[in-house]
């Protein structure tokens, strides 16, 4: 073994740990956030109703991704809150709660959209 098979061998460890830690961020709020949880499950319904009235192509990928962006806000929004707590010492401070309620803000506006746009990929199915 050479010097280049040990530094690819370090490279795929590290992009395995990599890929560890990055399941961790997302199974932790997963099992320890209310609001990941109920976003989750909406998330689950919506491709179940997508499979159930067998939606278009373009239509399962708007879906998709409505529901991973509002995932993926709800892991930023998860991680802001608990930066902010760490460097706050968990004391009130009105700039810790603008950063807080700002992305739990985003997750809504999201969450707001998404709503919109299943009414509107959904109505026609509903109708019929």
């Amino acid at each position: 073994m050479d010097l280049n098979d040990n530094s690819k061998a370090k490279q795929q460890i590290k992009l395995y740990q990599s890929f560890r830690c990055a399941l961790q961020g997302i199974t932790g709020p997963i099992l320890k956030e209310r609001n990941f949880k109920i976003q989750l499950a909406f998330g689950l319904c919506t491709i179940l109703l997508s499979a159930y009235f067998q939606i278009q192509r373009i239509e399962w990928i708007i879906i998709i991704l409505c529901v991973g962006l509002v995932l993926a806000l709800e892991l930023i929004n998860f991680s802001i809150e608990r930066t902010v707590d760490l460097a706050s010492d968990y004391h009130y401070h009105e700039l810790a709660k603008w950063a807080k309620d700002a992305s739990a803000g985003a997750v809504l506006l999201a969450s707001i959209v998404t709503v919109i746009i299943g009414v509107l990929i959904f109505y026609p199915y509903l109708l019929n």
